[in-house]
């Protein structure tokens, strides 16, 4: 069975560590007990809750417009 956010990638930088999930804008429906999620030694970690994906970028990608 694959966790609710399996497939959720969230490219972070350096200025936004140390870093938590539930990040500050995730839905109040979909909290869970914080944790800081390490990328010090890798740059990509998930979350062992919901499976969030982080990973360390040098630049954010631009968002594409809608």
């Amino acid at each position: 069975m694959e966790q609710p956010n399996s497939q959720t990638v969230v490219e972070v930088t350096r200025d936004e560590l140390p870093l938590h999930c539930p990040t500050p804008d995730s839905s109040l429906w979909n909290s869970h007990p914080r944790v800081y999620i390490a990328l010090d030694d890798t740059p990509e970690a998930s979350c062992p809750y919901c499976g969030t994906t982080f990973r360390l970028v040098e630049k954010k990608a631009a968002a594409a417009n809608s």
